[in-house]
């Protein structure tokens, strides 16, 4: 008897759903992302949001599964980021219909990075992984490597939930959510069951549903114990400032952008003392070159504060090249006399906004696209010293990185985290509360107090549990200011950073070109040949015991057959 492997299609499971309703299911699943996510914030849905879309991936082909993928992102994205189709409006000039065009091919490729995850899983499952393992590692995975231009991840769909948040602290939003993966495949596991018209494994569930108990109770533990730490800490207070300026008033009007953080921080004082105050982005509007910045500061108003200030400006500095000069978005961190102390310049900038790509490298670019931004990243992570304490300090959108913010906190001990922002540009949407959302996590990820300071919202304090003390509102002219700990903690993640995750993706990979699938024979054709797929059909106790005894019955057959025959011989 030998055996052979079976035909490339033998060797599948059939899908749980026809291809019409998976794909309905996964425009689901899309919906429910969306509901779960930060901005409409029905937090409890993220327990069940991947459901349809687990389910409608099991036995599904690669490229198959990455359609269903896409498609649940793309909704989720073309619903959650619905405020692109303003902003392309306000900014663009372009008629509606080009600029929904725009919105669509962006969130096309933002929906990728979940395309990406079905793609992953399917394959493993191919060769025989478990479909559960396989799509954790594959959620993991894409959260991680897929490049975004607006980040997000699906931890934040807890942000209000500090028990199910404070894992973070161990591996960043995405150990967050794979718990929230592990709740949805306890729900997801019973339904794959009965369309299988297979019995439902509850304990498997059960085990799902234990690793979301096990996180829930890692944050009852462990909130307490940061509480208490905070208590015990230095203590100081700080301020933030949000003028409210719109986009040109800004840059119409900078002495009107002065005079309003001027004025809102005289009034903070008024309150009580301030160790520091924080200004949002360019919240000082004009450049100044970098070479007598301090003088210049100084003369225009930090010797008048009497308090250390962090703020945003623009910095300048003269090249000999066809550019003439370059830029620097900075956070710039004055003492009481306003001398200048510190300097972070921003460097994740945006592509032609901020910057043209390669002009660095090739700066006669800059002659075919003279309206390209000139800023240039910046060259060091340092955190800025303050008085015998250390901020890490980021700017814009670099505050939703959590590896980027890891790399700046482990330069040094910060006892402060602070980020400087615009969200003008996206008007009165969503946007600034998912920002906030997102940024929320850094604080649990290095267990230190987060300000943020932002140009029109949603400025806010966030203490080292994720909690947000303090918030302004969207458009308004509001100063705030908190009673803050100075904290040098270190936690797991900021060891170890996202390596678990990248040994996590590179594992996926792996297992989707490595087979688990062995041929052993279960029954003979015709021809006494076995496949690979008899196998596969015959993995069950009952299937198996069935086999077994029919091959002892023929066996018992054939034994009796050959004494005959012997004795008629005889």
């Amino acid at each position: 008897m030998k055996v052979r492997e079976a035909s490339p299609k033998s060797d599948r499971a059939e899908a749980v759903l026809p291809t019409l309703t998976a794909y309905g299911a996964a425009v689901f699943c899309g919906f429910l992302y969306f509901l779960a996510f930060p901005g409409i914030d029905i937090w409890p849905l993220s327990f069940v949001a991947l459901v349809p879309l687990i389910v409608a991936l099991r036995g599904q082909t690669p490229r198959r599964a990455f359609g269903l993928g896409w498609t649940a992102g793309f909704t989720m994205t073309m619903c959650g980021f619905y405020w692109l189709l303003d902003m392309l409006k306000t900014f663009s000039g372009f008629p509606t219909p080009l600029c929904f065009l725009f919105m669509a091919i962006l969130c096309g490729y933002q929906a990728g990075r979940i395309g990406l995850c079905g793609l992953l899983s399917a394959r493993a499952e191919r060769r025989g992984w478990s479909p559960a393992l396989a799509f954790s590692l594959a959620f993991a995975a894409s959260e991680l490597v897929y490049p975004l231009l607006f980040p997000w991840y699906y931890g934040a769909t807890v942000h209000q939930v500090p028990a199910l948040a404070q894992v973070a602290e161990l591996g960043g939003p995405i150990a967050v959510a794979l718990t929230l993966v592990a709740a949805n495949l306890a729900f997801a596991e019973p339904i794959v069951a009965w369309l299988r018209k297979q019995r439902v494994d509850l304990k498997r569930s059960a085990a799902y549903a234990a690793i979301v108990a096990a996180s829930a109770l890692y944050g009852a533990v462990r909130i307490p114990q940061v509480d208490a730490k905070t208590r015990a800490a230095p203590k100081g207070r700080v301020g933030l400032v949000q003028a409210n300026m719109s986009l040109e008033g800004k840059r119409l009007d900078q002495r009107e952008g002065l005079l309003r953080h001027l004025r809102l921080t005289q009034e903070l004082q008024r309150g009580g003392p301030l160790d520091l105050v924080v200004w949002s982005e360019t919240s000082v509007m004009g450049a100044v070159n970098e070479q007598n910045a301090s003088f210049e500061l100084a003369r225009r108003f930090t010797s008048r504060l009497g308090i250390p200030a962090l703020f945003g400006g623009v910095l300048v500095r003269e090249v000999k090249d066809e550019r003439e000069y370059v830029l620097f978005n900075s956070a710039l961190l004055t003492d009481r006399s306003g001398r200048l102390v510190g300097r972070y310049d921003k460097q994740f900038l945006l592509a032609f906004g901020e910057y043209l790509p390669f002009g660095d490298t090739f700066p006669i670019l800059y002659n075919w696209s003279p309206n390209s931004g000139k800023f240039t990243p910046g060259s060091t992570l340092d955190p800025l010293p303050l008085a015998g304490r250390d901020i890490a300090t980021f700017i814009c959108y670099e505050d939703i990185s959590p590896g980027f913010v890891n790399s700046i906190v482990r330069r040094g001990s910060p006892q402060l985290l602070a980020n400087l922002t615009n969200d003008a540009w996206f008007g009165d949407t969503t946007e600034p509360w998912i920002h906030l959302a997102l940024s929320q996590f850094r604080a649990i990820e290095h267990r230190r107090f987060f300000v943020r300071s932002t140009n029109s919202g949603i400025s806010a304090f966030v203490d080292p549990v994720g909690r947000i003390t303090q918030h302004s509102e969207p458009f308004k002219q509001q100063a705030l200011a908190e009673n803050i700990a100075w904290l040098s903690a270190s936690t797991p993640y900021e060891l170890w950073g996202d390596v678990p995750w990248w040994a996590v993706s590179l594992a996926i990979v792996v297992m989707g070109f490595v087979s688990l699938r062995r041929a052993l024979p279960t029954r003979a054709d015709t021809t006494g040949t076995l496949t690979v797929a008899d196998l596969s059909q015959a993995r069950t106790p009952d299937k198996l015991a069935n086999q077994s005894d029919a091959f002892r019955a023929s066996s018992r057959a054939w034994f009796r057959r050959s004494q005959s025959e012997l004795s008629g011989s005889e």
